[in-house]
């Protein structure tokens, strides 16, 4: 399943895309506050243009559903049903280095990343991968590639991989989260309380 209607096919524009549907951990106010901080400091500390990512919007995602041009609810049906298939446990993530993603882009992300700190969000989101699966939806993403990582930032210059000061919270739930593309805004659809 995908936002794609086949209308290339038919020798038709693609409709443009403006909804990202999308599942998340984000983290809590502490985590969140410090964040913020680590973002400023390696603003300063690198001479760095962009601006940092408001609250609000900072996030890890664990699936992406798709882009439409129009959000189908029907998708978002599924993915909820999906969501509701997996049961795990409440767990504590751990990020403890920054480093650019990508080569030769005009913009590139800066990201908080873990090791071993992130084992057990590497392995809840192979199991909502495979809910996904079973709802009919491919199982993208759900590989061993998949990095864990907080967006701070995006800047035209890259920073080496590097440690930090650890960042930690408990992950008590996740999100699926409507991004209006282009626009700086997620709404979040459902939320599911992990158990304790």
């Amino acid at each position: 399943m995908n936002g794609d209607t086949g209308g290339e096919e038919r020798g038709l524009a693609a409709p443009v895309a403006t909804d990202r549907l999308f599942f998340a951990v984000v983290p809590d106010a502490h985590a969140v506050g410090q964040i913020g901080r680590l973002a400023q400091h390696l603003r300063v500390k690198y001479g760095l243009q962009g601006r940092p990512l408001v609250g609000e919007r900072l996030h890890v995602t664990l699936y992406h559903v798709g882009d439409f041009a129009v959000l189908p609810q029907q998708v978002v049906d599924l993915a909820c049903g999906a969501a509701e298939a997996v049961m795990t446990s409440s767990f504590d993530v751990l990020f403890d280095r920054v480093l650019s993603f990508g080569a030769k882009r005009r913009k590139y992300p800066l990201v908080l990343c873990g090791g071993d700190g992130v084992s057990e969000l590497v392995a809840f989101q192979k199991a909502l991968g495979s809910a996904m699966g079973r709802t009919g939806f491919t199982a993208r993403g759900v590989n061993s590639s998949y990095t864990p990582h907080v967006t701070l930032l995006y800047d035209s210059q890259h920073v080496i991989q590097q440690p930090v000061e650890a960042i930690a919270w408990n992950v008590r739930e996740f999100v699926l989260i409507h991004s209006l593309l282009g626009k700086s805004r997620h709404i979040a659809l459902a939320r599911w309380t992990l158990t304790a």
